[in-house]
């Protein structure tokens, strides 16, 4: 441009100095502002897009349901290995624990039994002895590969089998003092038979309670439904159910199969959980009311039963003259026939073992009678026969009979409990590995479902 036809431009001097101050301040202005920062304002602006909410949403409900499924996983994994390891190696605890019990009491009871009769004791006496200390051994060994690392019951089965050695070794020696008829015979019976009752029983019976109280313990602990796992499935559907209407009302499309393949996968994850849960614990209910509990009072009455007749023969063995071991035998009785008399439900074999149990029991309680008169008349020789002879209405007898009644019941209500606890692991094998199979789907169906209407953005 020519200066000369534009005089009031001077051509040294900046051209926008020349314009009116008020120009300069407008110019300024636009440079500030289009040189300002407009990263904020763009990314505000797609975090507020459908889009960016879209993909909110779709990671938020992905989320919810991986944590449903995850947890749906673990509570089943975690329910069924507890059945598991209830049927292999709790409840085998206590059932061999009261065996053990069994064995050492009716060995302790043929050994008596066998000073009673005088002289040579009688061969069916010794296999009887011979049979329970076998069998005393062999729960020994099942009771230790039930204990596992538990230390309490590793330190009564160590000691067990420790004091045991020292009863053989003791009856033994009285037995052979008793053939050769020297009276020291009857001095080491004693003192085996009080480290029968003083400490071989006692820790017995103590391995007994654990393996009791671990199976009641493990029982309730399954017992209660997977509530927690429930309701994060139930938040999860629902949240399902929401993405789905958003997705539907952006898209104005009624269905979106993705997130209906979500929604069904976790929907019937849900019910299969719930169904499977209410069952499994159900079954597990009927395993305490139907096994457990009859199973511990008829376990329980057992052991009262050895209890008075071990305390019976120790009677006539020593011919007790103060009146101890007839209180000790009345006072087990008592609770024999309490524990008897408070058995409630179970199934129909149990029921009728303990009410044949409660006839012998009554039965054998005349024969004691008869057993404590002839020794306070000074009849040793009938008091001996009604206490340890053949006799079908004689105290061995009865006994033998109620002992065989509380088998029965005991093996009943183990039937029944072990039967109801493997159904309720067997209800829920499955569900642990098609709960990772659901959540799987359920997750790529909302991948599928959110892909497309995000497309339609680019």
């Amino acid at each position: 441009m020519d200066p000369r036809l534009h005089p009031t431009i001077d051509p040294g001097v900046d051209h926008a100095e020349q314009r009116p101050p008020e120009t300069r301040t407008a110019r300024v202005f636009e440079q500030g502002r289009s040189s300002g920062p407009e990263v904020p304002d763009d990314l505000g602006a797609v975090l507020r897009s459908t889009p960016a909410k879209l993909i909110v949403l779709g990671a938020l409900v992905s989320i919810l349901v991986a944590i449903s499924g995850f947890v749906a996983t673990q509570t089943v994994s975690s329910r069924k290995a507890t059945h598991d390891h209830l049927l292999s190696t709790i409840e085998p605890l206590a059932d061999a624990s009261q065996d053990l019990y069994s064995a050492l009491s009716v060995a302790d009871a043929a050994a008596v039994t066998g000073f009673i009769s005088g002289g040579i004791e009688p061969k069916a006496v010794r296999e009887r002895y011979e049979q329970a200390m076998a069998e005393a051994s062999a729960q020994l060994v099942a009771a230790a590969v039930g204990a596992g690392d538990d230390p309490d019951s590793a330190r009564l089965l160590s000691g067990i089998s420790g004091r045991l050695t020292v009863y053989t070794g003791l009856i033994e020696t009285a037995r052979a003092n008793n053939r050769s008829g020297n009276p020291v015979g009857t001095a080491y019976l004693s003192e085996a038979s009080n480290l029968m009752q003083t400490s071989l029983l006692p820790m017995a019976q103590e391995l007994h309670m654990l393996g009791v109280r671990a199976v009641t313990d493990t029982q309730h602990a399954a017992v209660r439904p997977p509530w927690f796992s429930i309701g994060l499935l139930i938040a999860a559907v629902s949240a399902l159910g929401g993405i789905h209407l958003i997705i539907s009302r952006i898209s104005r499309r009624a269905l979106n199969p993705g997130v209906l393949l979500a929604i069904a996968s976790t929907g019937l994850l849900l019910v299969w959980l719930l169904v499977a849960g209410l069952v499994s614990s159900s079954a597990t209910q009927r395993a305490i009311s139907d096994g457990a509990e009859p199973l511990g009072t008829v376990a329980a009455a057992r052991i009262a039963a050895q209890q008075s007749r071990t305390a019976e023969t120790l009677l006539l063995a020593r011919r007790d003259s103060t009146g101890e071991y007839d209180a000790a035998f009345r006072q087990s009785m008592t609770r024999l026939g309490e524990l008897l008399q408070s058995h409630r439900g179970g199934d129909a074999v149990t029921d009728e073992a303990v009410a044949r149990a409660i006839a012998a029991r009554n039965e054998w309680m005349e024969s004691h009678e008869r057993t404590v008169a002839a020794l306070q008349r000074g009849d040793y020789t009938a008091a001996a026969v009604l206490a340890v002879g053949p006799g079908p209405n004689e105290a061995a007898a009865q006994f033998a009979a109620l002992d065989d009644a509380l088998a029965e019941g005991i093996e009943a209500a183990r039937s029944e409990l072990r039967s109801n606890e493997d159904r309720a692991s067997q209800l829920l094998s499955a569900l642990a590995p098609a709960a990772v199979a659901l959540t799987v789907v359920s997750l790529i169906g909302v991948t599928i479902g959110l892909w497309p209407r995000l497309r339609e953005y680019q």
